[in-house]
């Protein structure tokens, strides 16, 4: 995949010709000096011991007080943006500056303490473009009048970003030459002590990866070392010496290798979200931008997302709760909040996913890991197959956690992507919402939140919740009517309670379904009229009642009301299974009577209609389902 590079932030400067800059054109001037912040201390001769240092072996070191904090900075600068991102990345690929500096705007940067004697702010300072030696230079003397304004050139902006950079890739191991066939214990004993410490270090790293070391990775064969050796070699048909043969370790770190290849992890900076972090960039490729989010997949279910959004704790909360809603982050799995962090882990029968963020540098900053289950093994001990994970998931994850750095105060802006971005009411940022199995409706019958629904919409569920937010129980069932009632694992206190009315309503009276007729795409429940057909089934049953009404799947198990909100009885699931085709218009609904009784059979005390003879108003009466219905989700 072609990398391409560019600065971080661009501004452009707008510079009129011939005319000498005015005030604010010098403020915006100042404005696109960046730096490379390398240090920050708490005293100041920390920070002139720190700046003198550095001065020693870098050029435009300078020295700011920051605010009023008392903290000291010591940063390389002025630059644009551009030029200050290049030496960043190349001054800490070679070492020369610490591994957290990062690029500074110098916003914070007050009264300057080095060099000695400047004390000019750092909004004084005028950006250099390119390290080209000119300050060594001599000026030539044009004869023009040295007073007169120079005339300064337009800047033009450069466009952000488009992708990643791949910043320093993982270098290849080393390929392993083939040994000689045949090799002595005295030959293959002499072949070990020429190797380095390096070396050594990485048979026991590979030894390891295998499963068969469990000790410190120093280098020294001691007899954990040689006890791993001993069990490698048995495990591949070999005589068990406890010293591998030149032939035997090119085979052990050929398949290493060959693991490591697979996974290419690979440093990368992303100049738009302000994050640095080491990535499987042979399983994974940038794909877009989507606020917050920047995807990266692949074709075998690897994925990793980078978390970059400005905002302060509410910003970091809210997060943690929309992405507990992704398919992409299983229900099942340890999480854990406080007021700078969270991490989220979860698992299912196809994926296994990390997730952290932070608040850092005035942004949410973070990722999420996404692994895709391994095969099924067969455990010897139990006699069962389990699931195991693929062994280069904990490789990754502990690169991913150790790399992960913020980059200062750039954040993916909130428009990132918006152009090209999937648009849908099933995706947030281009993460798909984990949806339930089968959305129905129910309705509230007690203050303590017990909910009235059918057994058709729980049944064979994992998992039940109510407004898909409250996990719900069934506590009681009764399949001859199709009546299920479910209370909720943490009391709830609904606004509406239902009120049954009295008697049966007349034949050809009008009568609405209060339910989720979309599954809780919208949401409010939908009303859905129609009439009283008949008092019995097609069968004379006496419990049920048919409607003539264009009811949805959704709307089963939702209240059935008059016109002055009373509860006649609750919607049923369409009958099936018989190999009849009922026409589209007819429903069932279980009596008011009929749910009375199953209520009063489970220790709740149905509540009479409140309400007077008469009609509420459409509005009135879409209000009082509202607060009386409730949409109950099925989860695997």
């Amino acid at each position: 995949m072609k990398r391409v590079f560019s600065a971080i932030l661009m501004l452009a400067a707008l510079v009129t010709a011939g005319l000498a800059p005015s005030h604010a054109q010098a403020q915006a001037q100042a404005q696109e000096a960046y730096w490379v912040q390398l240090t920050a201390n708490a005293t100041l001769r920390e920070a002139e011991d720190d700046a003198r240092a550095y001065g020693a072996r870098l050029p435009e070191v300078s020295g700011f007080r920051l605010g009023n904090s008392g903290w000291y900075a010591v940063a390389l600068g002025p630059y644009t943006a551009e030029v200050a991102t290049d030496k960043l990345i190349t001054l800490r690929a070679s070492g020369a500056i610490p591994n957290d500096s990062y690029i500074s705007d110098g916003a914070p940067y007050g009264q300057r303490f080095w060099p000695r004697g400047s004390t000019e702010p750092a909004a004084a300072a005028t950006p250099g473009t390119e390290d080209t030696g000119a300050a060594d230079a001599g000026t030539e003397d044009t004869g023009t009048d040295d007073t007169a304004p120079a005339e300064a050139p337009a800047v033009a902006p450069e466009p952000l970003p488009t992708e990643p950079v791949v910043v320093a890739p993982t270098p290849a191991p080393a390929p392993v030459v083939p040994a000689p066939a045949e090799e002595t214990r005295e030959e293959a004993l002499a072949a070990e002590r020429a190797l380095d410490a390096e070396a050594r270090k990485t048979l026991q790293i590979a030894l390891q990866w295998e499963g068969f070391y469990r000790s410190l990775i120093d280098g020294d064969f001691g007899p954990g070392t040689r006890g791993a050796m001993s069990a490698w070699q048995a495990a591949q048909g070999y005589e068990e010496t406890g010293i591998l043969s030149s032939r035997q370790r090119a085979e052990l770190l050929g398949g290493y290798n060959a693991v490591m290849a697979s996974m290419g992890l690979t440093q990368v900076i992303d100049p738009r979200a302000g994050i640095e972090i080491t990535l499987p960039a042979a399983m994974v490729e940038f794909t877009r931008y989507e606020a917050p989010f920047a995807h990266f997949e692949s074709e075998d279910g690897v994925r990793v997302v980078l978390i970059s959004q400005r905002g302060d704790r509410a910003t970091l909360w809210g997060l943690y709760d929309i992405l507990q809603t992704l398919s992409i982050v299983p229900p099942e799995g340890p999480r854990k909040r406080d007021d700078a962090s969270f991490s989220i882990e979860g698992a299912n029968d196809e994926i296994i996913s990390h997730t952290y963020a932070a608040l850092v540098d005035g942004a949410v900053k973070g990722w999420m890991l996404v692994w895709p289950q391994g095969d099924a093994a067969l455990d010897e001990e139990t006699g069962e197959f389990v699931r195991e994970e693929d062994r280069r998931l904990g490789l990754v994850l502990a690169a991913m956690r150790e790399s992960f750095t913020s980059l200062g105060a750039a954040a993916l802006d909130d428009n990132a992507g918006l152009d090209t971005a999937t648009q849908s009411i099933d995706l947030v940022s281009g993460l798909e919402i984990r949806r339930p199995e089968k959305s129905r409706s129910g309705f509230y019958v007690s203050e303590t939140g017990a909910v009235l629904t059918t057994t058709e919409a729980v049944a064979g569920c994992g998992r039940i919740t109510l407004d898909e937010a409250y996990d719900a129980q069934i506590v009681a069932q009764d399949d001859g009517l199709g009546l299920a009632l479910l209370q909720p694992t943490q009391p709830l206190a609904p606004l509406e309670v239902a009120g049954f009315l009295a008697g049966e309503p007349r034949l050809q009276t009008e009568l609405a379904v209060a339910g989720y007729s979309y599954g809780g795409r919208l949401s409010s429940p939908t009303l859905t009229y129609g009439t009283l057909a008949d008092v019995r089934g097609l069968s004379g049953e006496t419990e049920v009642s048919r409607l003539e009404i264009r009811a949805q799947d959704g709307d089963t198990g939702g209240p059935v009301i008059d016109q002055g909100g009373a509860v006649v009885g609750m919607l049923l699931a369409s009958p099936s299974g018989d190999g009849r085709v009922l026409p589209t218009d007819v429903g069932f609904i279980a009596k008011g009577a009929t749910l009375t009784g199953f209520l009063a059979a489970n220790d709740i005390t149905a509540a009479s209609s409140a309400f007077a003879t008469g009609t509420m108003t459409p509005y009135d009466l879409s209000g009082h389902a509202a607060e009386l219905t409730v949409l109950v989700s099925c989860w695997d």
